[in-house]
């Protein structure tokens, strides 16, 4: 079984999408991280501001093994994933890791912004985990330590313009996806919603 967990940053998605793969027992994917990668790659080789061919040349020679958890989990890392992950070539490159990951057995959950509309658009389960710009904004604020909210709603407000509007693979809901929204969620409540809504396309 495959379950696509969509949505902005922020949002919840790759709690829950974890709190999914450990209660089914499945595979679990953050393809957001795969970009991140990508992004600081690009940003290793070529510097500021990052390039087309800089980061292509880094989504071709990815080695995963090269980066630790809590780099790839900055707000730069952010950033340079949401800049990358607009060029075709980069995606393409990336594409096949993710599906072959989709179909180890016996399930896997992938993590993303096009996991239901274009890497695995048969998934058995999509979800779109959304929230407000004010509330991820917020989170991201308590995630970060950062002392400016403006700053940081802002840089979420900048992401989600870029990943929204690009041309190749753009941030939006599967036409069949469960659209769950976080913003007045605790964690518990939200994970319940996913399950559940997991639960209704495992039935017959």
């Amino acid at each position: 079984m495959i379950i696509a967990v969509d949505g902005p940053a922020a949002a919840g998605k790759g709690t829950i999408a974890r709190a999914l793969a450990r209660h089914y027992g499945y595979h679990f994917l953050d393809t957001g991280a795969l970009y991140r990668m990508v992004g600081l790659a690009a940003i290793r080789a070529g510097g500021e501001p990052i390039t087309t061919v800089s980061a292509i040349t880094a989504a071709k020679s990815l080695d995963p093994s090269h980066f630790s958890d809590a780099e790839l989990r900055n707000e730069k890392a952010g950033a340079a994933a949401s800049i990358v992950a607009v060029i075709p070539e980069v995606r393409a490159a990336l594409l096949d890791l993710q599906r072959n990951f989709a179909k180890k057995p016996p399930g896997a959950v992938l993590d993303g912004r096009d996991i239901g509309t274009v890497v695995c658009p048969d998934a058995h389960a999509k979800l779109f985990i959304t929230a407000s710009a004010e509330v991820r904004a917020k989170r991201r604020q308590i995630e970060l330590g950062a002392a400016d909210y403006a700053v940081v709603l802002a840089e979420i407000r900048a992401r989600d313009e870029r990943d929204s509007k690009r041309a190749t693979a753009p941030l939006v809901a599967a036409a069949d996806a469960v659209v769950i929204d976080t913003s007045e969620m605790d964690v518990t409540a939200a994970v319940a919603a996913a399950i559940d809504a997991v639960e209704a396309r495992r039935r017959p």
